[in-house]
């Protein structure tokens, strides 16, 4: 896996803050590897794994908050302590009114919140009106080639030149082909 460093590097100064990290882009761009990379961070930064919970709405196993109500009660079932605790909600486009159950966390709660998103709401200037200001956004793009290059782990002229036009032609997916 290749530490997204570049993308890193913004949000760092960001995971302590009070403002809702949102990081954008479209589907297969990356974004649930670096929310895993910033956990793996904060972990390694001392941050007890209870104090840490990731949500993935595209695994089947939470279908079952599909409103905020539910996400709500589920979260605060987990919350023990008032020490700060850190939230990601992976792909949080999937639950119905979330805006409103972030709002209310960031309010009431000591946490940290990290949401992701592909779908146009996200995306769009909207977000602003959901979630009244109080955000900072970052957008993710696919693998650049120096990436691919890095997780190829290229050497030779040959070998730059075949990964590039294979760059060219399928983009991100040409780290796998």
């Amino acid at each position: 896996m290749i530490k997204r460093e570049v993308y890193l590097e913004k949000i760092r100064g960001f995971y302590e803050s009070d403002l809702i990290k949102i990081i954008m882009g479209i589907r297969r761009s990356g974004k649930s590897v670096l929310l895993k990379q910033i956990i793996e961070e904060l972990k390694s930064n001392g941050i007890d794994d209870t104090h840490i919970i990731y949500i993935n709405f595209e695994d089947v196993e939470y279908s079952f908050l599909d409103e905020y109500m539910k996400l709500n009660k589920f979260i605060k079932e987990k919350i023990v302590d008032d020490k700060k605790y850190y939230l990601f909600f992976d792909e949080i486009q999937f639950v119905e009114g979330w805006e409103r159950v972030i709002n209310s966390f960031k309010s009431t709660l000591n946490v940290s919140i990290f949401i992701t998103g592909s779908n146009s709401k996200l995306l769009s200037g909207e977000l602003a009106t959901y979630l009244s200001g109080r955000y900072v956004s970052f957008k993710i793009a696919p693998f650049s080639f120096k990436e691919v290059v890095s997780l190829k782990k290229l050497t030779t002229r040959a070998e730059f030149e075949e990964a590039f036009d294979d760059y060219l032609l399928w983009g991100r997916n040409a780290s796998k082909i």
